[in-house]
């Protein structure tokens, strides 16, 4: 999938619909608002809409725009940041004329009519800049700068990820250049309430600990209820064991109304193989899955076991 033949196709439409996945992180939502603003800055005379729920913690950076059904028709969507169709945040994208998926997720869903993924990439938000130099004609804003500045941020970890490349950085020390704050930006991004904080120290006094290095963490309905916290919200929880020693792999179950909520996270170990068993998927070292009871959760524990036992430590790599 070549920019070219999406910039040709962006140049075709007249309305142009941009969706991202549910539960949106500062990447989904910086690759998608920012190349709607990349896009209506280059063709002002076109309509452009992002769409999905709207996430509280995040509309610092963007807020969705609210539109009925019969704006699809006739349509350009681009998916951005959304490996498979599952998680495509407002099902209505089915009602446009062309799909296009953006995405640096391994490619396990090849959907849509025209995809470009590079499993290389940092994030979404860096394949949008890279959209930007390598097209013809375009116009980046600040705007758009600010968002795929906070996308590649987000999903870096402020470059401590390993994803992080020095294309990446090149791409970020030219973002900033743009008119836009980045402390506000930062503080927006990683800030909590105070609800939040308490909750990161009830799961540093409560998760657990095995022998091959897994940590699991129970949030139960009773226990968001207890905090406050929403399920929603457990997102900016999930990276609370990532600085302790002797952790390999982390795993959060939330229990929702209708599904237990699994939120997966690794140093090394491969863990998007174990989540794919369980109606999700996601990068290698970070992936989500959704199942239904508490019994799942012990299979899911089970397997992630199994993938640890496979680990070797002093390598860092599958045991032979």
């Amino acid at each position: 999938m070549s920019i070219q033949a999406i910039q040709q196709a962006i140049e075709e439409y007249n309305r142009i619909i941009i969706h991202r996945h549910v539960r949106p992180d500062p990447d989904a939502l910086g690759s998608q608002a920012g190349l709607s603003e990349l896009i209506k800055a280059s063709y002002p005379e076109k309509e452009v809409y992002v769409v999905g729920e709207d996430d509280p913690s995040l509309t610092f950076m963007v807020k969705m725009d609210k539109i009925e059904d019969h704006v699809f028709k006739n349509a350009l969507i681009i998916i951005c940041d959304t490996a498979n169709t599952e998680r495509i945040d407002d099902v209505r994208y089915k009602l446009g004329a062309t799909i296009i998926k953006i995405d640096h997720h391994p490619n396990v869903d090849p959907y849509g009519d025209l995809s470009w993924v590079d499993t290389k990439a940092s994030s979404t938000s860096e394949m949008i800049y890279d959209f930007y130099l390598n097209a013809e004609g375009l116009t980046l804003n600040d705007t758009a700068a600010r968002l795929l500045y906070g996308g590649i941020v987000g999903d870096t970890g402020r470059f401590l990820f390993p994803s992080t490349t020095k294309k990446t950085l090149q791409y970020a020390a030219e973002l900033v250049t743009y008119d836009f704050d980045r402390t506000k930006l930062y503080d927006g991004i990683y800030n909590v309430k105070d609800h939040i904080a308490r909750m990161r120290g009830y799961i540093l006094q409560n998760f657990t600990l095995d022998e091959d290095g897994l940590s699991v963490v129970k949030l139960t309905k009773d226990i968001l209820e207890k905090f406050n916290v929403s399920p929603l919200e457990t997102g900016q929880l999930v990276g609370t064991l990532g600085d302790i020693e002797g952790i390999l792999t982390w795993v959060f179950f939330i229990e929702e109304t209708d599904q237990i909520r699994v939120r997966l996270r690794s140093k090394g170990p491969i863990i998007n193989e174990v989540a794919a068993k369980y109606n999700g998927g996601g990068h290698p070292l970070a992936s989500g899955a959704s199942i239904y009871s508490w019994e799942d959760a012990q299979k899911v524990i089970q397997d992630l076991r199994q993938t640890l036992k496979k680990w070797d430590r002093g390598t860092g790599s599958l045991s032979q």
